[in-house]
């Protein structure tokens, strides 16, 4: 690895490290480095506990679990400048034994890892793109669980048996991460080197089109149709109020957009069994940079609320590459019709207030992320 320096127009070598030597420790460095950034392992996955131990009949552990967009169980094992002779068998041990866990499994383990700081159904759903709890699909068959080995070297013994097994169709990734250093400054690469790009390309595309036979369920018809015919019903009934939502189409998601004036910034309007919203998202690819902007939109945040007529909850979601501000009513369903009025009237009135109040904040949001 080299760095440019652009002004004398040369490259300079970093110095590759060690852990050992640089004193960083698996579980206290390389291990929190990873659960704070999982997309250093090139995807974006929700970390839902570290040093799970909950395995009946044995004290083992694994160091990360995970889960991926697919709802896929990732067992994450790391290690530090040697990866050892035994890592695959150990990964494997784990992912058989995550096999069995349940959808409710995996939401008390999430929960547990939060804490109180945070609900695991709605990070789950945020994680979801917004899809209900109900129609999220976690850990769906016995043979879909993945494993990830991370260490600066792979020794023979475990290369060769991931080559093996991979002809298994078994899911599992090597990411070699190797530290180097320029003067006091240090640089980590991750680098995934096996399987190769060409074969994890092909598995992504068998794992998707698994993902969306599995989706294609008479339950998941019923709710897209119940959400059609209310978008249809609420885009029906905006459009005579004003025409904030006229270009619009109904839609069997949960929830439909509309831009503000800023890219990656948008106003949603969400629905679901029990509750309504209307809400701000910043997700414009880069998770420090959504947070930076929350941070700046939070600075007005006394007058944003006094111009919107309200408080509105302000939910950075450490843990997630987006955030949020939000305004919702609870206790509706889309299920019910009877609810229909009460929810298209408050969607119309807090998204009219939302547009208004955040008018100005988005232009000097706009002004400062240009002057970055």
């Amino acid at each position: 690895m080299y760095l440019i320096n652009k002004e004398q127009n040369k490259v300079t070598k970093l110095k590759q490290k060690k852990f050992s030597e640089l004193r960083f420790r698996e579980r206290d460095h390389l291990q929190e480095w990873i659960a704070n950034n999982p997309s250093t392992l090139g995807e974006e996955l929700l970390i839902i506990q570290k040093e799970f131990s909950g395995f009946s009949e044995t004290n083992e552990r694994l160091d990360l679990l995970a889960l991926d967009k697919f709802g896929n169980i990732v067992v994450i094992e790391n290690k530090l400048d040697d990866s050892g002779k035994d890592v695959t068998w150990q990964a494997i041990k784990y992912a058989s034994y995550c096999a069995s866990l349940t959808k409710q499994d995996i939401i008390k383990i999430y929960q547990d890892f939060l804490g109180s700081s945070a609900i695991a159904q709605e990070n789950l759903s945020d994680f979801f793109d917004g899809r209900e709890l109900s129609e999220i699909v976690l850990n769906q068959g016995l043979n879909s669980q993945r494993l990830i080995l991370v260490a600066a070297n792979f020794r023979k013994e475990v290369t060769s048996s991931v080559l093996w097994l991979l002809n298994f169709k078994v899911r599992l990734q090597c990411f070699k991460v190797t530290p180097f250093a320029y003067g006091e400054q240090l640089f980590l690469n991750f680098e995934q080197i096996l399987p190769t790009k060409e074969t994890e390309d092909f598995s992504i595309s068998i794992s998707t089109k698994a993902q969306e036979e599995i989706e294609v369920q008479e339950t998941l018809k019923n709710r897209h149709h119940f959400r059609l015919k209310f978008w249809e019903n609420f885009i029906n009934f905006s459009n005579k109020k004003n025409s904030l939502f006229s270009n619009n189409s109904p839609s069997k998601e949960s929830w439909i957009g509309k831009g503000i004036g800023m890219s990656g910034v948008n106003m949603n309007i969400v629905v679901s069994n029990s509750y309504c919203r209307s809400e701000i998202i910043i997700n414009r690819g880069s998770k420090e940079e959504n947070k930076e902007l929350f941070d700046f939109l939070y600075q007005m945040k006394d007058i944003v609320e006094n111009d919107f007529g309200a408080e509105l909850t302000w939910e950075r979601m450490e843990d997630n590459v987006t955030s949020r501000i939000k305004y919702q009513h609870d206790g509706v369903s889309y299920f019910e019709e009877d609810d229909w009025k009460i929810m298209n009237e408050f969607l119309i009135d807090a998204s009219v207030r939302m547009e208004n109040a955040f008018k100005e904040p988005i232009k000097k949001l706009n002004a400062y992320s240009k002057r970055k």
